[in-house]
């Protein structure tokens, strides 16, 4: 076959979107992150561009950083520059939830597309180096004692270890409202918080702060689980006497204004990038649990989420 009558057929081919994936040129994918640099959801975004890449079904990633009011300003930049793109993609979760319900900016989820759920995570609570106290009865009883000189540090307002330091209290007679929390824009600057003892306690997911649990540059005091974490010596918080359970998760958003099909073809991406070896590695090092929810189910796990925390935001004085 001649060279150009060659060139028209795959063409034609590639316009009936009849050729092999691997003849197509792969998308490049743009990675909106709703926070700083350091933190989960930059490891969660970058972890899943590294996989769409290594799994050939993207040819490059662009990442941006958007950090503040727990990713409100990032979805709304998501919502007003990523209209009708089908290869733009955010990261969120039940962080985003907790600071639009208690931050109520202009913008909502409501505007953009959901893809799926990617993972679970619990929370841990951690101590500064030279910290005066060795285990959260130590915390616990100095909040009793002076809630005010307790300073909570971790995510935005609303996020899980804010929520989980309000239920806490409540659950051992102190008012929530009473809590001494102080929201940082991204794990980077939390973590520095913590290092530097600019903070009586750290709350995050536990892989933000794992490695400076292994090197002993902060002592790890309890986890929201409900059950020790596999292959980490911490106990929960429910073991030690206190009723504090709750998880933190993460997804993917897509643009809005996309289509049913857009949506679909973006959606099984996203699935196959969870397949690769990339990213199982990526959830063993960071000690993510694999909770892969997507379509409607997705949706309406959302709903059920953002009822779910409005009323223990309620209940903890934060509503």
């Amino acid at each position: 076959m001649r060279r150009d009558t060659f060139l028209k057929s795959m063409a034609a081919l590639a316009a009936a979107g009849a050729l092999p994936l691997t003849a197509r040129a792969a998308p490049t994918v743009k990675m909106m992150i709703p926070a700083n640099p350091g933190g989960g959801w930059d490891t969660t975004g970058r972890a899943l561009g590294k996989a769409l890449q290594d799994g050939k079904l993207a040819d490059a990633v662009v990442y941006e950083n958007k950090g503040g009011a727990a990713g409100a300003l990032g979805l709304a930049q998501f919502i007003n520059s990523s209209k009708g793109d089908p290869n733009a993609l955010m990261v969120m979760g039940a962080v985003m939830l907790g600071g639009l319900i208690t931050g109520r900016p202009p913008v909502n989820l409501t505007q953009v597309t959901p893809i799926a759920r990617l993972t679970s995570e619990y929370n841990v609570f951690v101590l500064p180096p030279n910290s005066p106290f060795t285990s959260m009865k130590d915390v616990v009883a100095q909040l009793k004692k002076d809630p005010g000189s307790v300073k909570w540090g971790g995510g935005s307002r609303g996020s899980t270890e804010h929520i989980a330091a309000c239920i806490l209290a409540r659950s051992v007679g102190v008012d929530p409202k009473k809590v001494n929390y102080v929201a940082f824009r991204g794990g980077g600057e939390a973590t520095a918080a913590i290092l530097g003892g600019n903070v009586t306690v750290g709350g995050s997911g536990y892989s933000e702060f794992a490695e400076y649990i292994n090197t002993g540059k902060m002592q790890a005091i309890g986890v929201t689980s409900q059950k020790r974490l596999p292959g980490v010596a911490v106990p929960t918080m429910k073991e030690q006497g206190f009723d504090v359970v709750i998880g933190n998760w993460r997804g993917v958003y897509g643009a809005p204004g996309i289509s049913p099909e857009q949506r679909e073809a973006l959606t099984n991406m996203v699935v196959e990038a969870t397949r690769t070896k990339t990213w199982t590695d990526a959830m063993t090092a960071n000690k993510w649990t694999p909770s892969l929810l997507k379509g409607r189910e997705f949706s309406e796990f959302v709903d059920y989420e953002f009822s779910a925390l409005r009323a223990i935001i309620y209940l903890s004085g934060m509503g």
